[in-house]
């Protein structure tokens, strides 16, 4: 979806003066929205609670933005002058939660510099961003041991009795910035398209492209399963997804290790590097 330009009302102008030595003018600025982070379980198998989204709305408000987390002054690109919390309830996340995200509103003063950069916001090619933060409890889903304090054995992306482990990230002491990354861990962090419509579509789009990217891996990795029963995956959730492709990774493991697998010599020719395409 690509960024737009908004109508910059007295109201955000006057938020915006906040964080200004001067005054601006709403000529002077070019506003956009970030989708920032989310309670969704991510690609490294962290989510933020929700107590710790409503924390971070407040430290993020006044915060850089910047490229690929490179902390120097030249990568300086927009800041973020307000925030909010947004309940999405026709949307579940991946643990079956109501989903949330953190959204912000961001400024930047338009020069001959950053005209490219502006085109490339509203044209979508700038859009997915990552966030800096730390924060106190880091807890496992599995057993609750808080990582900050010694944690566990469990493995982030592995099923325990059926229950995937992930990390739940919580009591947020800072926020540092925010960047444009190429690949978010967070899949639907982003620029959105309004402030004050629906992110949803974004959301939809970005979650649609992971269940295909997962479906196209559950189909290969069927091809190389001999007991392999993959059935109908057109329908099923992001959650259902991952558990069949986690079985399908195992049967895969468990044939090769007894010389049953299709294409076995080829499994056991790789190298630990292409190895990583068969595990979850």
């Amino acid at each position: 979806m690509n960024g737009e330009k908004m109508g910059i009302t007295e109201e955000v102008m006057e938020k915006i003066n906040r964080h200004a030595v001067g005054e601006l003018k709403g000529e002077q600025v070019y506003c956009f929205s970030v989708l920032l982070c989310d309670n969704d379980v991510d690609r490294d198998y962290e989510r933020f609670s929700d107590e710790a989204l409503d924390r971070l709305a407040g430290l993020f408000v006044g915060r850089t933005g910047i490229f690929d987390h490179d902390h120097s002054s030249r990568g300086q690109t927009a800041r973020i002058y307000d925030t909010e919390v947004r309940s999405y309830p026709e949307r579940k996340t991946a643990d079956g939660r109501a989903y949330r995200a953190l959204i912000g509103f961001a400024y930047m003063v338009r020069t001959e510099d950053n005209k490219s950069l502006i085109a490339e916001i509203e044209g979508g090619i700038k859009k997915e961003v990552s966030v800096g933060c730390s924060v106190a409890k880091r807890i496992c889903s599995v057993c609750g041991a808080d990582g900050a304090k010694g944690g566990c054995s469990h493995i982030k992306g592995r099923s325990y009795g059926g229950k995937l482990c992930y990390v739940t990230l919580d009591e947020p002491v800072d926020a540092y910035e925010w960047s444009f990354v190429a690949v978010p861990a967070q899949r639907a962090a982003g620029v959105t398209k309004v402030y004050g419509g629906s992110d949803i579509d974004v959301i939809r789009e970005m979650q649609a492209c992971f269940c295909e990217d997962l479906r196209a891996d559950i189909i290969r990795l069927g091809s190389f399963v001999k007991s392999a029963d993959i059935g109908e995956v057109d329908g099923l959730d992001v959650f259902a997804l991952l558990e069949l492709k986690k079985k399908l990774s195992r049967q895969l493991r468990e044939e090769a290790a007894s010389g049953k697998a299709l294409g076995v010599a080829a499994y056991e020719g790789c190298d630990s590097g292409e190895m990583e395409a068969f595990r979850v």
